[in-house]
């Protein structure tokens, strides 16, 4: 018993430390927004405001001993070190996963049928994350996937492989790529300390190292640009990379002409970094306390760690379901972090968790893909989407984590005109409601309590 506490304890504490570390690297909101002019990248940006959701897929090196991604290399004293008491130790044993990670059992199919079963419609995957480390076979390092134990697996190049995946179920694509390289000789000399995420030299100082890396930074991205199909979205991470900061200045305009040469249209998202390369704004892990008109996505893990670790806290069903439901209700999309096994699968577990959301939007999607903010989108725990006619209107409930269904269903906003049908999507048969002192009053069938999901969505037409 005392053995089973101390493991709960520990557990716990884990839990507590990393959920506490993402909030202290979380990338917040930007403050301005500014509209692309470019009507090939206006017209993909509609596109992908009609998905709603989308899946990031955080694999790398940190999968292997299963760890809050890559941030444990950074030396700011909020990391843990999982065990270790000496920083270039722990460098050591963390990057020497790359002479041992062999995912045999990797399966991008079925990653992409799993994904598509819970409604997603785009793909995020992390070409590279902070490490260094390239999930693609890129010519300018042999820090990669596709040059360490897998490199004789026919998946060796496993970007190329993903997105081919996902593009056969109809996914729109979006690469992510860290700007930050702390495996690089240009971003972290070894001759110099790393005291944190930043780069570990003055520019001034040393200009040709600098130039080195946007040198090896745009080529990476012109591979990833060039060899791998067609891309929808270049995801960019790490917004500390900026001029304003300490110089970082990796000439984003030079690599967007480039990549749009290549990808016409292409989304850039370039992190909190407002103006015209961050074409929808990505605020993470909370969702904007008010309706925004311009486009915007959260990126929300399911778990409390981006990619694999033992022993999970998945979130709920119905948790993401409702964060959904306030997320498109306020104009955005919900990109949803899963993370796949060091050996390349998708965990039962994910698995079970995606497919009730799958099952719910199943039913209930006209409510969410391909709609548009309305002005009175909300009421109480009632939120409101409307078809891109306008001529539609949908009334969602979306309760508590936890909270049973309901016997009556109210709200006091986008009150119906006098023969207006109200239909729950769940049956697909329209509802009695009434109307009394200014509110729409519904009263659910009784059998509704045996739903799964007591989240609803009603067609207003």
């Amino acid at each position: 018993m005392k053995k089973l506490k101390i493991s709960l304890f520990l557990f716990t504490l884990f839990i507590f430390i990393n959920i506490n570390a993402q909030n202290t690297f979380v990338h917040k909101q930007s403050s301005e927004y500014e509209w692309p002019t470019d009507s090939k990248v206006l017209n993909k940006l509609d596109k992908w405001q009609d998905l709603k959701f989308g899946v990031i897929l955080h694999w790398g090196l940190y999968s292997v001993p299963g760890i809050v991604e890559s941030w444990a290399l950074c030396s700011e004293d909020w990391i843990t070190r999982y065990g270790h008491n000496n920083y270039q130790e722990f460098k050591n044993w963390y990057w020497g996963f790359s002479n041992t990670f062999n995912p045999t059992k990797f399966d991008p199919t079925q990653w992409a049928n799993i994904m598509k079963k819970a409604g997603m419609k785009y793909v995020v995957f992390t070409t590279k994350h902070h490490e260094g480390f390239c999930m693609f076979d890129s010519k300018y390092t042999d820090f990669s996937i596709a040059k360490g134990p897998f490199k004789d697996n026919p998946k060796a190049d496993v970007a190329k492989y993903v997105f081919d995946a996902f593009r056969k179920d109809g996914f729109m694509i979006g690469a992510y790529f860290s700007k930050p390289d702390w495996h690089s000789q240009y971003y972290w000399w070894n001759k110099y300390d790393t005291p944190n995420r930043n780069i570990n030299y003055t520019i001034e100082n040393h200009p040709w190292r600098w130039e080195k890396f946007k040198e090896y930074t745009y080529n990476q991205i012109d591979e990833l640009m060039s060899r791998y199909g067609s891309i929808d979205i270049l995801w960019l991470d790490g917004g500390w990379v900026a001029p304003e900061n300490k110089g970082q200045d990796i000439d984003l305009p030079k690599i967007a002409t480039m990549a749009r040469s290549k990808q016409p249209g292409l989304l850039i998202v370039d992190r909190t970094i407002p103006g015209k390369y961050e074409n929808y704004q990505t605020p993470e892990q909370a969702i904007p306390a008010t309706q925004l008109s311009h486009p915007w996505e959260i990126c929300m893990s399911l778990s409390h760690a981006w990619g694999w670790v033992e022993k999970k806290n998945l979130k709920s069903a119905q948790k993401v379901i409702s964060t959904l439901i306030e997320v498109v209700a306020k104009g955005g999309n919900l990109l949803l972090g899963v993370g796949p096994t060091p050996e390349g699968q998708i965990e039962p577990s994910v698995t079970a968790r995606l497919q009730e959301i799958g099952d719910w939007m199943k039913i209930n999607g006209k409510a969410i893909y391909g709609t548009r903010i309305t002005p009175d989108y909300q009421s109480g725990k009632i939120w409101f989407t409307a078809d891109k006619d306008k001529k539609t209107l949908y009334a969602l409930y979306a309760p508590a984590d936890g909270e049973k269904a309901p016997s009556v269903i109210e709200w006091d906003k986008n009150i119906p005109v006098k023969g207006t049908v109200i239909r729950l999507l769940t049956t697909g048969k329209p509802v009695a409601y009434s109307i009394k002192n200014g509110k729409v009053i519904i009263r659910l069938p009784r059998n509704i309590s045996k739903i799964q999901s007591p989240a609803f969505a009603f067609r207003i037409h």
